[in-house]
């Protein structure tokens, strides 16, 4: 593994084994299927599940809610922790659809490197492009997958080019597919120079490695035929000729990334990628906070709630925070002082994740992610630590693109409602903002599918049929400023003003028009469509 840098202490052993790293990709690339070979290969299950399986035996662990079981498609994050070999993963699958990407793009605060998965026939996608360019942001290191080299793909040196020129990063070729479709026969893996073979008769069975002394080995043709083989020579003397050589450290610069070929409903290449994550994804990494930044090697306990989710159990109406910790050792049952509202917690019954499936934490490192179960005390941004003020940095909040009024579907249960949607703008699961003038909440979205998500929650977890009707108003912005500005501002433009669940002001806008005149009145305050998530 890499040195650390000289004025950095090592990291004590517990930490320095551990990897958070995201998953993420356009959807349909097959990113739920490679977790679940993930879990499969970490020993975590028995049996790999399909995203859209037949029964209820083979669904897959990180897609739990009803919804995402009904349309075979992920639209929420979850979290997994698991042993490989000397490794301990946590794994975060994201959700790939761009009407979700909010809370992808949350996640990826929390992680210290992305897995890219890429569909071998169809190459880079606009959502991979977008996720893409938030890890840039972030200078996250990036591994990348091609996977389905069992279905027709694409050249491989093309896909390798397009990775190259769409998202302006080095290439490097840690595997070679070894023919494509039907004749997919394996990889050469080119750091080990071993043959990796592909068994299609078992899914879940880990493919045969062979031990080969080059591509001159005559060991190869016994496994390859001559046609694949000739061929195989001359691309990888191509790749080797063109393509940079690794390189580990410009890998965690995020400079460059390598990439393997395989198929994950095949399980083929998943062992590969898993072990490349070992060598060359980076330990837990340093934290931007305020006032300073927090090293994990501390030994203070100090982590920040990157995502809340409700309900995840329906027959207890819990919450639980998502907490990514960035330094100490944790220990169950210790106090921990919740930097918003300076009040100590105890975290009696911190949990460990298995997608819906969890389990008591007994203790935790810098670089776990845990659940604390509470009733709402915790939110998004929030810092957890032993004492210290910190405030951990950069988790956005954008502003939301579609805008729907919500009523209930009985009037008299317009008080449930108010509590349902609080619920989930705590969430992060959609912004929910009450007019100054008019009754019923306004509910902003960033994409469509996001209402049926909503609409669907709240009649399963709360009994509550809503209807969602168009409103008046097509964008919101957080005002900024003096107070007495804003204030003043408040009472002129009543009409348009609205609070977020905060209790932050936000000014709602029906045109573009609205935003510039408040540009060209009011200098003095400053629209902004996006706002970290704290106090």
């Amino acid at each position: 593994m890499l040195d650390a840098p000289q004025n950095r202490p090592a990291l004590p052993p517990e930490i320095a084994r551990r990897r958070t790293f995201a998953i993420i990709s356009h959807p349909d690339a097959g990113k739920t299927t490679l977790t679940e070979k993930f879990l499969l290969y970490g020993g975590a299950i028995q049996m790999a599940g399909q995203v859209r399986a037949k029964g209820e035996a083979r669904r897959t662990r990180s897609d739990f809610m009803q919804l995402e079981k009904d349309r075979g498609i992920s639209v929420s994050a979850s979290a997994m922790s698991f042993d490989y070999g000397r490794y301990r993963f946590n794994l975060v699958d994201t959700p790939g659809h761009s009407d979700f990407s909010e809370d992808t793009y949350r996640t990826l605060t929390a992680v210290d490197a992305a897995v890219m998965v890429i569909d071998g026939a169809k190459g880079v996608e606009s959502q991979t492009r977008k996720l893409f360019e938030v890890c840039r942001l972030r200078d996250l290191p990036i591994l990348t997958f091609c996977n389905k080299m069992d279905r027709e793909a694409r050249d491989t040196f093309e896909i390798i080019d397009e990775i190259q020129e769409m998202l302006a990063i080095h290439v490097t070729p840690a595997s070679w597919p070894i023919g494509m479709g039907r004749d997919f026969l394996g990889c050469y893996d080119m750091i080990n120079e071993r043959l990796e073979l592909m068994d299609r008769a078992d899914r879940n069975r880990v493919a045969e490695s062979i031990r080969i002394d080059g591509l001159d080995d005559p060991k190869l043709a016994e496994h390859v035929p001559d046609d694949l083989r000739e061929k195989l020579i001359e691309e990888v003397a191509m790749a080797r000729e063109l393509l940079p050589p690794l390189d580990p450290q410009q890998v965690l610069e995020g400079h460059m990334t390598p990439i393997w070929f395989g198929s994950a409903i095949n399980s083929f290449g998943v062992k590969e990628l898993m072990e490349g994550i070992g060598a060359y994804a980076p330990e837990p990494q340093v934290q931007p906070a305020e006032p300073r930044q927090i090293a994990p090697e501390e030994s203070r306990v100090a982590g920040f709630v990157f995502k809340v989710q409700a309900n995840m159990d329906p027959k207890h109406r819990d919450r639980v925070a998502f907490v990514r910790l960035a330094s100490g050792h944790f220990q169950r049952g210790m106090k921990l002082t919740h930097v918003r509202s300076g009040k100590p917690i105890t975290v009696s019954s911190p949990v460990l994740f298995l997608a819906a499936d969890r389990e008591l934490a007994e203790e935790a490192w810098a670089g776990d992610i845990i659940g604390i179960p509470n009733h709402g005390q915790l939110r998004i941004g929030d810092t957890l630590t032993e004492g210290e003020a910190l405030r951990v940095t950069g988790i956005p909040s954008f502003a939301p693109e579609l805008l729907k009024v919500c009523r209930a579907g009985d009037p008299m249960k317009a008080k449930h409602l108010d509590k349902a949607l609080m619920q989930f703008a705590e969430e992060g699961a959609a912004k929910v903002f009450k007019p100054m003038m008019g009754s019923g909440f306004i509910v902003g979205v960033v994409g469509a599918l996001q209402f049926e998500v909503l609409a669907s929650r709240i009649e399963l977890e709360y009994g509550l049929p809503v209807r969602f009707e168009p409103s008046q108003f097509t964008s919101a912005r957080w005002v900024h400023g003096d107070k007495a500005a804003v204030e003043a501002f408040t009472q002129k433009n009543k009409q348009h003003m609205a609070t977020d669940n905060d209790g932050d002001v936000v000014y709602m806008t029906r045109l573009q028009w609205d935003i510039d005149r408040v540009a060209r009145d009011h200098p003095e305050l400053s629209l902004s469509a996006t706002k970290e998530m704290q106090v």
